[in-house]
């Protein structure tokens, strides 16, 4: 599946705008309870505010996980506005999540700014995370709701975990009995990231008022999207356009990052490959050539394949919600894997 346009269709746009509506005031008026230096950097990181602390105009992040929610708790029977909590909830742990992951690999843009810590310092940015990890459990556990709080604190367990697989995959060979395989790979991505959008759908669903059964089967369907989503996400670290990701071309073979691509091509045993990566592609062309090596071994063909089977069994899953909300899961769905940035 290669990455599609950056504009979402109508329909999507909508639920998009909508969710944003509902869901903003929720995080403001939590956002709030911080001291005031947590509270600025939270503000920058969720692209509300400026470096200086004015107000900035844009969306901020794409909105996905907050707009499952939403979905879900419509084909629960319930209203969007339902999961606002939940929303939120989701909302922060992915900002918090993304604050700490930028210090951890040196990241110093995203969405074509600063980072929290190249912004205002390692410190003050692994406190600010620490704080959206406080707000999340707590915006939530005002619910009431245990089965939601449960839902969320279990996969903050498997996101400790699928970033602790990451991070130890640096050290791993490249080739060799101890490189990083397939399997391991999606291990690794299903609790990083995954495991986030299942619980987005599911505790929407369930502060829609739906039923335990139901929240399972929106879990399923949520990983088997973030899945596509991490693997979209690999394809545009290595072939994403500067301009539009805000990272440079072949980022992810600079960095030396063991993507589901790369993981994928080292099967084949290309000697020249593995010589490329042990030795981080430093300029242009030695990344172009990692990339076509890469791609040769299959690697990129693989990426799209996946992506493509778990968006069909996300779908699927999908389709026995039915109705206008399970059409604009599947809208949203199709969307969130055909990006570009």
């Amino acid at each position: 599946m290669t990455p599609g346009t950056l504009t979402p269709p109508d329909g999507v746009t909508g639920t998009l705008d909508e969710t944003r509506r509902w869901m903003r005031p929720a995080m403001q008026e939590a956002v709030e309870r911080l001291h005031p230096v947590p509270r600025l950097i939270s503000g920058f990181t969720l692209g509300w505010l400026t470096v200086g602390g004015s107000p900035r105009t844009g969306a901020g992040g794409k909105g996905v996980r907050p707009a499952l929610a939403g979905l879900a708790a419509v084909a629960a029977g319930g209203r969007a506005e339902d999961a606002a909590p939940g929303a939120a909830a989701v909302e922060f742990v992915h900002a918090f999540s993304l604050v700490h992951d930028d210090i951890m690999d040196g990241d110093e843009l995203r969405r074509h700014r600063a980072t929290a810590w190249k912004a205002y310092g390692v410190g003050a940015a692994v406190l600010t995370g620490d704080g959206l990890l406080a707000l999340a459990l707590d915006t939530l556990a005002r619910t009431g709701n245990a089965d939601a709080v449960l839902r969320l604190t279990s996969v903050l367990v498997e996101l400790v975990n699928g970033q602790a697989a990451d991070t130890a995959f640096e050290s791993r060979p490249w080739s060799g009995p101890d490189a990083v395989t397939v399997e391991e790979y999606r291990a690794m991505a299903v609790g990083k990231t995954a495991s986030l959008l299942g619980c987005a759908a599911s505790i929407g669903w369930l502060l829609g008022g739906g039923d335990r059964e139901g929240s399972e089967k929106m879990d399923r369907m949520g990983r088997h999207l973030g899945l596509a989503f991490q693997a979209v996400d690999d394809l545009l670290g290595i072939w994403g356009e500067t301009e539009v990701t805000g990272k440079a071309v072949y980022n992810d073979l600079r960095q030396g990052k063991k993507s589901l691509p790369v993981v994928a091509a080292l099967r084949a045993g290309d000697e020249e490959l593995v010589r490329l990566l042990e030795a981080r592609p430093a300029d242009g062309l030695e990344a172009r050539r990692a990339a076509l090596l890469i791609e040769r071994a299959g690697g990129r063909s693989y990426t799209e394949e996946l992506a493509e089977r778990e968006t069909a069994a996300a779908l699927a899953l999908i389709d026995e919600v039915g109705g206008r909300a399970g059409e604009e899961l599947a809208a949203l769905a199709r969307y969130i894997v055909a990006r570009r940035a």
